[in-house]
């Protein structure tokens, strides 16, 4: 009788121990208050300590739950699930809707294998991990649907490389947001479309003016006299003309941005800001260089210092190109993917380090002996190491004996592998923030299913009621309103 009454409590899931009394009677204990039982009932006794010990291991949660999902059997302990009582498997009253009492089972008509990283998550302790033959639009709807939690999103979307943008910061004035969107936001509107055509195209131009300025038809070969200082400021010159244009635009532009900015501290911290301030610089510094030096008439010591300078300043004026950034996707994911890729370089020029030392003395040692040879120091040897190893080979420097010819060999073979084993990474990381950016679908799904999830947060009830269909043992649904 004993074995008999303890199966059928097995058989639910969740079993109420409530009514003790009522199972001591079944097992032949009688009321509490009656006279002990004879010895011959010992091994009921025996019987019903043992059920004492299963039911406090039952009252810990070890229960075991059987979870069918379209027809694919899981099972795990009633204390896995109880770690997230907010989750749907977690929750009694949620998960009372989907018991099945014929089967005494929870039947979920969900996707088979991406139960397998929800499972996982309760297994874990709390870790999400898509399986690879899931696909991301389904596993994330299946996070939905069993309501892990907006944060176990966000850690999955992290996961997945959807790193969720801060919100930006907009100015509160009506006139200081449409001016900070049409300069900031070209996406914003046609208006802020026909801005950004425009700042591209005064940039293509100032960049062509910085070349063309440099041509011999257009170069005065009288470097030291007055006239090449005053030259800039000449009215008639057209590259000065067009360069003061498009400086002025420049100006305007930054300056726009700076008065409308939300904040005036993360404006000057923002590297494309910077790019911008350091790209005018120049006009200015060479402005008042030339002012300089026009006054000093009797200083050719000056000038000639002055017109150094002038020339390293001007050479920035080309970090005018960086500009474009603002206006390209893949100017930016070139940037996110050198600076994802640091480490990867640094090994990269490490290696080469190494390699520039090693046989750049080798090849010295090899030639020492040889009267016309071009080694004639190791510090020589660094620049026909470095274009032997990434094997450009100008030709201006090579080998004369037999054992500096077997160097030359061995450099460029080591040259060759020290290059390839970090391309690998830094194409991967490049691949990566590229998809990133050109999937729009995915991102759009994914930002989907996270505000789905931030509403399963903030409600504070059940959206949904289901009811088991036991004729057929089919699933009726009735949605109010699930995100």
């Amino acid at each position: 009788m004993c074995v008999c009454v303890w199966k059928e409590a097995m058989e639910v899931p969740l079993v109420n121990f409530e009514n003790l009394d009522e199972i001591r009677i079944n097992l032949g204990q009688g009321h509490p208050g009656n006279t002990p039982v004879s010895p011959t009932t010992a091994p009921k006794k025996d019987c019903c300590e043992d059920m004492f010990g299963e039911k406090q291991k039952l009252e810990e949660g070890d229960q075991r739950v059987v979870i069918n999902v379209s027809g694919m059997m899981y099972e795990t302990t009633l204390k896995t699930l109880n770690q997230f009582p907010d989750s749907l498997l977690g929750d009694p009253k949620r998960r009372i809707d989907y018991f099945d009492p014929m089967k005494n089972e929870y039947f979920f008509d969900r996707n088979r294998p991406s139960f397998d990283g929800i499972l996982y998550f309760y297994q874990s302790g709390g870790k999400i991990r898509r399986p690879a033959n899931v696909p991301l639009d389904v596993f994330a709807d299946d996070i939905v649907f069993y309501r892990l939690g907006h944060e176990v999103m966000e850690q999955f979307r992290e996961d997945e490389g959807f790193i969720k943008e801060p919100e930006p910061q907009l100015p509160k004035s009506e006139i200081s947001l449409w001016f900070w969107l049409l300069f900031e936001y070209p996406e914003s509107s046609s208006a802020a479309r026909s801005v950004a055509l425009v700042s591209v195209l005064i940039i293509t131009v100032s960049i062509c003016i910085f070349c063309l300025e440099t041509l011999p038809e257009f170069r005065d070969d009288h470097t030291l006299t007055r006239e090449v200082f005053n030259i800039t400021l000449c009215s008639q010159n057209p590259f000065f003309i067009v360069e003061t244009i498009c400086i002025i635009w420049f100006c305007f532009e930054l300056g726009v941005r700076f008065i409308v900015c939300p904040s005036k501290s993360e404006f000057f911290s923002n590297f494309m800001n910077m790019i911008d301030f350091i790209s005018i610089m120049p006009y200015f510094i060479t402005v008042i260089t030339d002012l300089m030096v026009s006054q000093e008439e009797d200083s050719v010591a000056n000038q000639n210092l002055s017109l150094g300078t002038l020339r390293v300043i001007r050479l920035v004026r080309v970090f005018r190109i960086f500009k474009l950034s603002r206006h390209s996707k893949g100017l930016q994911i070139l940037g996110q993917t050198l600076k994802a890729s640091m480490r990867e370089l640094g090994l990269l020029v490490f290696f080469l380090f190494i390699g520039v030392i090693l046989f750049s003395s080798a090849v010295y040692f090899a030639e020492v002996d040889e009267p016309e040879t071009q080694f004639v120091s190791i510090p020589e040897g660094f620049w026909w190491a470095v274009v032997t190893m990434t094997t450009v080979g100008y030709g201006d420097m090579c080998p004369i004996t037999v054992g500096g010819k077997m160097v030359g060999i061995l450099c460029a073979i080591a040259g060759v592998l020290t290059i390839a084993l970090p391309v690998p990474v830094i194409v991967s990381n490049f691949n990566y923030f590229y998809h990133r950016e050109t999937e729009q679908r995915e991102k759009l799904m994914m930002d989907a299913a996270g505000e789905a999830a931030a509403n399963q947060r903030n409600s504070e009830k059940y959206d949904s009621i289901y009811s088991l269909d036991k004729s057929n043992r089919d699933w009726q649904t009735e949605k109010n309103g699930i995100p």
